[in-house]
C-alpha cells in the first residue's frame, strides 16, 4: 500500500493509507483468496503514528484485533492511553438500547472512561486538550440512525477544535451494497441522523469520516488533522460476518440485514423484538396482526432481559405478527411498512405514535406522509432517486475500495 495525501478543495492534506491505482492488477481467484485485513490489524502502519503521543479511544466491545481488545495492544506496546470515550451502549457493550453511559474507571484496566452518551454526547473540551491524539475504532452496520457515527462526528468535532489528531482505524460495513432510502434533510438533523446521507450509505467510517471533514459538515473542518488506516483486500460486494454483536439487540447477521427496514417501526407502538432472543428479527401487536385469524398467526412475549430491560414495548404481552428470521434480507424493504400501514388504517389507528422520531429516524417526513397519503412502493422510491443519485456523485472522491 502506498502513502497518498488526499487534496480536496475543501480538505487540508489527510494522511491515507489507500491502494494505489498502479498496483499490479490481482487476478479474482487470488483477490479472494487473500484475507481481509482490518484497520486495527495493521500495528504496524498505526503504532508510529501514537508512540509518544497522549491517546484518547472512542471503542467498545468491538475494537478487536484478533482475539485482543486494542486497549490492551496498545498498553501492551507502551502507548499512553489518557481516557476512553465510551459510545451508547457503553465501552463494554452491556447498556441497553438508550440507557445514560455514566463517566467512570474501566475495572480491567483502571483506564478513565468518559461518556459520549447521555447527557453531554461531545468529549470535553478540557479533556480533549489533554490529549495528542484520539482513535476511533468501532464496528458500524452502515445505518444512518445507528448512533456510532453520530459519536464519530462530535468526536471530530470536538478535535478540530482543539488542535487534537484523529486516527481512524476502519472496518467494514456489512450493508456496505446498498444506497438506498431518502436523503436527510437537515431540518430532521438529530443525534440518530447527522448527515444528508442516505438511510444506507455503502460506506465504511473511514470513508464517512473523510466525506464529513471534505463536505465541511463540522466547523473548523479544514483545521482537524485526520488520518485513516483503511482496510486492505476489502471490498464493498462481499459478505462480512460481524465476529462480535455491535449491540445488544443486533446478535447476528440478520438482525443486521434487517435493521435498516425495521428500525421505522420503534416509532410505532409494535414491538421489533426486543426482550426476545431473536430482536429486529420480528414484527408484531398485540391488539392484531396483519391476518385476521390470530389463531394460526406467528406469536411472541417481548420481557424484560438484559440489554431490553427498559420496559421493552409490549413487555408481557402476547403480540401477533411476523416472523422474519428466515426471510431474505438485505436492503431496505418497504414492504414491512406498506402493509403494517394499511392494517392500522383499517382499524382506524395511526401507525406511528411518535411521528417527530419516525421523521428523525427516515430524516424527512416526506416518507411518513407517503405512506398515510397511501403512495405506492414505486412512488416513495421515486420520490428518492434524485437525492441518491447526487449522494452518489458526492461520496466518489471518499471511496476508498472497489
Amino acid at each position: 500500500m502506498l502513502l497518498l495525501r488526499l487534496r480536496q478543495c475543501l480538505l487540508l492534506p489527510c494522511l491515507l493509507w489507500a491502494l494505489s491505482a498502479c498496483q499490479p492488477t490481482i487476478p479474482p481467484a487470488q483477490a479472494e483468496a487473500a484475507p481481509l485485513q482490518l484497520g486495527a490489524e495493521q500495528s504496524g502502519l498505526y503504532l508510529p503514528i501514537v508512540q509518544g503521543k497522549k491517546v484518547g479511544l472512542l471503542v467498545n466491545q468491538t475494537s478487536l484485533v484478533g482475539e485482543q481488545h486494542l486497549v490492551d495492544v496498545l498498553l501492551a506496546e507502551g502507548v499512553s492511553i489518557v481516557t476512553i470515550f465510551a459510545p451508547e451502549h457503553g465501552f463494554r457493550g452491556d447498556h441497553d438500547a438508550g440507557a445514560k453511559v455514566d463517566h467512570s474507571v474501566d475495572q480491567r484496566t483502571g483506564l478513565l472512561i468518559s461518556s459520549m452518551y447521555g447527557s453531554n454526547r461531545k468529549p470535553s473540551a478540557e479533556l480533549m486538550r489533554e490529549l495528542d491524539l484520539v482513535i476511533f475504532d468501532i464496528q458500524d452496520v452502515g445505518v444512518r440512525y445507528y448512533t456510532y457515527i453520530s459519536s464519530m462526528h462530535y468526536l471530530m468535532e470536538v478535535a478540530a477544535a482543539e488542535g487534537t489528531e484523529v486516527l481512524i482505524l476502519d472496518r467494514p460495513n456489512p450493508n456496505g451494497r446498498y444506497v438506498d432510502g431518502p436523503v436527510l434533510d437537515l431540518a430532521f438533523q438529530s443525534f440518530v441522523g447527522m448527515h444528508p446521507i442516505p438511510l444506507l450509505h455503502g460506506m465504511t467510517v473511514g470513508e464517512l469520516a473523510l466525506m464529513i471533514q471534505g463536505e465541511g459538515w463540522i466547523p473548523n473542518a479544514e483545521a482537524l488533522q485526520l488520518t485513516v488506516i483503511p482496510m486492505q483486500q476489502y471490498q464493498r460486494e462481499q459478505h462480512y460476518s460481524l465476529p462480535v454483536r455491535p449491540s445488544p439487540n443486533l446478535p447476528n447477521d440478520q438482525s443486521i440485514a434487517l435493521y435498516a427496514s425495521l428500525g421505522f417501526f420503534e416509532a410505532t407502538p409494535m414491538s421489533v423484538g426486543r426482550g426476545t432472543p431473536f430482536p429486529f428479527q420480528v414484527l408484531g401487536f398485540d391488539q392484531f396482526g396483519l391476518t385476521e385469524d390470530l389463531s394460526t398467526a406467528f406469536s411472541f412475549t417481548p420481557v424484560s432481559t438484559p440489554g431490553a430491560a427498559l420496559t421493552p414495548p409490549l413487555q408481557d404481552k402476547t403480540v401477533y405478527g411476523q416472523d422474519l428470521r428466515q426471510v431474505p434480507a438485505g436492503g431496505l424493504d418497504l414492504s414491512y411498512l406498506l402493509s403494517w400501514q394499511r392494517r392500522f388504517a383499517e382499524q382506524g389507528l395511526p401507525l406511528f405514535n411518535s411521528p417527530g422520531f419516525m421523521d428523525r429516524l427516515a430524516g424527512t417526513d416526506q416518507l411518513r406522509l407517503q405512506l398515510q397519503a397511501g403512495a405506492s412502493e414505486a412512488e416513495i422510491r421515486a420520490s428518492w432517486q434524485p437525492g441518491l443519485e447526487a449522494f452518489l456523485q458526492q461520496r466518489q472522491p471518499y471511496l476508498l475500495y472497489p
